[in-house]
C-alpha cells in the first residue's frame, strides 16, 4: 500500500492572465515548475487565497523567465489577474519514504520571482 503526500508547493503564485479559449490547466512559467519538478500535464490542485476556492487542474509550461500563471478554459473562471493562488501537487509514496520524504516548496514575491526555497512548509 502506498500514501499519498504533498511533493510540490508553489505558495503565493499571482495569477497574471486567463484565457478561456484555451482547453483547460494552468500555464506556469517551466523554469518555476521546474523548480518544484512539476511535469507538464501533471495533475494539480490548487487553491484561490482571495477566493477561498480549491479547484484540480493540470500543468502546462509557459514561457521561461516571465513568471507567467495563467489560469486557462474552465479554470479561468476560478481567478483574475492579481489573485494570490497556491499550487500543490501529489505523490504516492512507499511507507518507508515517509521519514525521509521533503516535498520541494517555493514561496513567490509580488513578481513571481523565487523569494524563499524550502522543504519545510
Amino acid at each position: 500500500m502506498y500514501i499519498s503526500l504533498l511533493k510540490s508547493r508553489i505558495h503565493r503564485a499571482a495569477v497574471t492572465g486567463t484565457d478561456l479559449n484555451c482547453e483547460g490547466s494552468l500555464s506556469i512559467s517551466a523554469d518555476l515548475a521546474e523548480l518544484v519538478e512539476l511535469e507538464e500535464y501533471e495533475r494539480i490542485l490548487v487553491g484561490n487565497i482571495m477566493t477561498g476556492e480549491i479547484f484540480e487542474t493540470y500543468v502546462l509550461y509557459a514561457v521561461r523567465g516571465q513568471g507567467m500563471v495563467t489560469l486557462n478554459g474552465v479554470a479561468a473562471h476560478r481567478g483574475k489577474p492579481g489573485d494570490i493562488l497556491t499550487i500543490l501537487s501529489f505523490g504516492s509514496f512507499d511507507p518507508a519514504e515517509v521519514g525521509t520524504h521533503r516535498p520541494k516548496i517555493i514561496v513567490l514575491n509580488e513578481k513571481n520571482e523565487l523569494s524563499v526555497k524550502s522543504d519545510r512548509i
